[in-house]
């Protein structure tokens, strides 16, 4: 069943996995959401500049920014509920992870065009 996905670090260059991850997400019907407070879209669908900007129920957020970046954004990221957050390679964080989970969110520390390709998202 399609869902709404917010793609954290969105990035209209094709050759990024989070330009790719857009593409994909929208390719298997889903909603997607880019969030990158430096373009205006990404692949057609507009970007949101920052989590807090959000007004929709969301149910999954796959995160393709450090976690440094995604420090600032966390309150805000908790508070949209999300089911679950994907943290895919190299932006992965126990500190942060721990702190969704506290929160009842689910996390999953893997890659988001893999779920997608196996049929596992």
């Amino acid at each position: 069943m399609p869902e709404t996905v917010l793609v954290l670090g969105a990035s209209p260059k094709p050759e990024r996995y989070s330009f790719k991850a857009v593409e994909l997400l929208r390719q298997y019907k889903h909603k997607v959401l880019p969030v990158n407070p430096y373009h205006s879209q990404v692949s057609g669908a507009p970007c949101i500049k920052r989590v807090s900007d959000v007004s929709e129920s969301v149910d999954t957020v796959t995160v393709y920014i450090r976690a440094e970046q995604l420090e600032a954004d966390i309150g805000a990221l908790i508070g949209l509920a999300p089911r679950r957050v994907i943290f895919n390679p190299g932006t992965e964080s126990k500190a942060l992870a721990a702190k969704l989970q506290q929160a009842g969110i689910g996390v999953e520390e893997v890659c988001t065009l893999v779920l997608l390709r196996t049929g596992q998202f």
